[in-house]
């Protein structure tokens, strides 16, 4: 009898809160250019759609709950994938701004950092003439994000968890390095977090652990130590590491995200039309190697959401 084979959940962050609209035309900003994008992710096989709002006529990060309300609910009738709100949305915001979003819409899952780090993208602001940035934000926005601590303490997860908490939502965790394991797992102790937890190792963020595939493996192995058969997992690799780390990321058993917000590039050297086409590239990998793309209702199925039918959107 042949093996089933192994289902792969594939995430899609949309737009995220790193790069700007100089940085690439495909980068979606507008309400109407989130959700076709979205939308047309989640057509190419995203199964889970990582969503940050921006300004609609700037294309600044937003936490405001006016900036997501255009666009939520387009994408929750035109497809059954799984909506993901950022609690992330913004370096310099309280987490009560921050997890706004999240408690007004009350999502199926919506991310949750792990820690305080050192979270910079300042190296971008030397590409880029001072003439070259679309909006006047860009620039100083870049540039000045290298005095940034991205503030994620245990108050501030414990806050976050608490208020969420009763809106049902499963978390994906974002860790940037392997001390951020250790941090879910004390939270996870004291009864901040249920068993399946979901996992996002991220790879290649200036402030966190590198992008390299040993990395990945003693992430995996630590969390393995400390989790056992209670958490799933996904990788994100930033910049040009996406496609390597997912590609390795599902041959070892685990799940992947791509999208604009974690690379502009489909390929070294070349921006990404669309954030379809980044799925569809790892769609086809994961594919070729052997493995199948989970499906909205299977990834709800895996990572025990309460599903699509109890969001305030």
């Amino acid at each position: 009898m042949a093996k089933a084979k192994q289902k792969t959940i594939i995430t899609c962050a949309v737009t995220g809160a790193i790069h700007t609209p100089t940085m690439s035309d495909a980068l979606p900003y507008t309400y109407d250019d989130i959700a076709a994008q979205a939308l047309a992710a989640a057509e190419a096989g995203a199964s889970i759609l990582h969503l940050h709002a921006r300004d609609n006529d700037t294309g600044s990060p937003s936490v405001n709950v006016d900036d997501f309300a255009p666009f939520l609910p387009r994408i929750k009738q035109a497809t059954d994938a799984v909506v993901n709100i950022s609690t992330g949305g913004s370096l310099t915001l309280s987490i009560q701004d921050r997890i706004t979003p999240a408690k007004t819409f009350s999502p199926e899952m919506c991310s949750m950092n792990m820690g305080s780090m050192n979270f910079s993208f300042h190296p971008l602001a030397g590409r880029y003439g001072d003439d070259d940035w679309k909006f006047d934000w860009e620039k100083d926005y870049v540039a000045n994000s290298d005095g940034n601590i991205f503030r994620n303490t245990f108050r501030d997860i414990r806050e976050a968890a608490e208020t969420l908490s009763p809106h049902d939502v499963k978390f994906e965790h974002e860790c940037y390095d392997v001390g951020h394991l250790y941090n879910l797992k004390f939270c996870m102790d004291i009864g901040l977090f249920k068993a399946p937890v979901f996992i996002q190792f991220i790879f290649g963020i200036l402030g966190g652990i590198g992008a390299e595939v040993d990395n990945l493996v003693f992430m995996k192995r630590t969390a393995d130590r400390l989790f056992g058969e209670d958490y799933r997992w996904s990788v994100l690799g930033a910049g040009e590491a996406q496609m390597t780390l997912a590609t390795t990321a599902s041959q070892m058993g685990g799940h992947v995200r791509v999208g604009l917000e974690d690379s502009l590039f489909i390929l070294r050297g070349t921006l990404a039309d669309s954030n379809a086409q980044q799925v569809a590239k790892i769609r086809h990998i994961v594919e070729d190697l052997g493995c199948e793309v989970a499906t909205p209702d299977e990834a709800r199925a895996m990572l025990d959401l309460k599903g699509g039918d109890r969001v305030a959107f």
